[in-house]
């Protein structure tokens, strides 16, 4: 007499490489948690370095003449700026101001659907370099949103003679960027999908 089985099997049983190859329903939400920290983690780095080294040259630098490094590589040399980055669109510091929070925003919204650490840590250095111009924009001379930033790095000769004087919060602006952008270029999306291998695999269908 045969005996029927009347237990169903899981589709763990029915497919163990299915399953074995499914990740565990909690493992996106600490992949996502993982990248959070990442941004916000660079971006934090980000802003405390920009501040300190600004309250530093402003304290023991404005004022003074420029402090030769690296054998004339580098001048410390600290301006005001009321314009962008690199002393771009100088006279429209409100409007700067205004854009550098829309990028804040728009950077916290798009960090929840980050699945890539390479733009995690590109976006966390926008966001680090525009808080840290932002902060200055506000809180320091002549008013809120009318602020000057202090910049203070001179490449190859001092008073921006050869390149626009910079602060570390161009550079992370500038440096989180080109990485945001070459990742896009090699079809890495923000949301963790590879362009190229899609393509390469419908070619193949």
């Amino acid at each position: 007499m045969e005996v029927v089985s009347t237990e169903q099997s899981s589709p763990e049983q029915a497919d163990p490489e299915r399953a074995a190859a499914e990740p565990p329903p909690d493992e996106p939400r600490v992949r996502s948690r993982k990248l959070l920290a990442l941004l916000f983690g660079v971006a934090v780095v980000a802003l405390a370095v920009d501040i300190v080294t600004k309250v530093a040259v402003v304290a023991n630098l404005e004022g003074r003449p420029p402090v030769r490094l690296l054998g004339g590589l580098l001048y410390l040399d600290v301006l005001r700026n009321p314009g962008a980055a690199f002393s771009l669109a100088t006279g429209m510091t409100w409007l700067l101001a205004l854009l550098a929070i829309a990028v804040v925003g728009v950077i916290i919204w798009l960090a929840p659907k980050l699945r890539s650490p390479g733009w995690a840590v590109g976006l966390g250095l926008v966001l680090g370099g525009a808080l840290g111009n932002l902060v200055d924009r506000v809180f320091r001379a002549p008013g809120p949103l009318q602020g000057h930033v202090v910049d203070f790095v001179s490449v190859f000769a001092p008073g921006g003679a050869v390149w626009p004087v910079f602060n570390i919060a161009d550079s992370c602006i500038v440096s989180g960027g080109v990485l945001v952008v070459l990742l896009s270029l090699l079809g890495r999306d923000y949301d963790g999908t590879v362009h190229r291998r899609n393509k390469a695999a419908e070619n193949d269908s």
